[in-house]
């Protein structure tokens, strides 16, 4: 069976300083059509940060389309200047924590809402940490406080609905896939 559905017609909705919302019309695989509506975003990075004492360090934060504050692995969007996501993956590390990491790996890449959202999140293990005292500024409409955190204490933040989006959540699991491995080995 064929899925594909191939654009008749693309037209721009919103073009706004991060998002970009399109319509477009399709031609489905059943030779019908139908009208897509999607939001265009330039993609982001995500760090799982682990302290050298087994801490994860989380970034807590006020998010106005939840009008809530929520606690985060630490996050930002890709830029045009990015060449590649490992660049703004080290660079948001240290603007969000005040951390840097002397070893980087590469988790997953997933699209968090591939229904209407374009989005690609990577995620990157970011180990061997060291504090920065002359960090990288935090953009000007950032508001961020870090947290250390213990595998119990963030259980508990997402048990209590603190950390709920999902890519905290896919941290969290990494971590106690981590946890378990750990207890196996020993």
């Amino acid at each position: 069976m064929e899925f594909e559905e191939k654009t008749l017609k693309s037209e721009k909705i919103f073009d706004g300083v991060l998002l970009h919302l399109v319509r477009e019309e399709v031609l489905l695989p059943n030779g019908k059509t139908s009208v897509r509506e999607m939001i265009r975003h330039p993609g982001a990075v995500a760090m799982i940060p682990f302290t050298s004492d087994g801490k994860m360090v989380m970034v807590r934060q006020f998010r106005k389309p939840l009008d809530r504050t929520v606690v985060e692995i630490p996050a930002g969007k890709l830029e045009t200047s990015d060449a590649e996501p490992l660049l703004a993956a080290i660079r948001e590390l240290e603007e969000e924590t005040d951390y840097r990491a002397e070893k980087w790996s590469e988790l997953t890449v997933f699209y968090p809402t591939p229904a209407y959202l374009d989005e690609k999140i990577t995620i990157y293990l970011a180990e061997g940490l060291t504090k920065v005292e002359n960090s990288l500024p935090m953009d000007e409409d950032e508001f961020i406080e870090i947290l250390e955190l213990t595998y119990d204490e963030a259980k508990a933040l997402q048990e209590s609905g603190e950390i709920c989006d999902s890519k905290t959540i896919y941290a969290m699991l990494f971590w106690e896939m981590r946890l378990l491995r750990e207890r196996i080995e020993e």
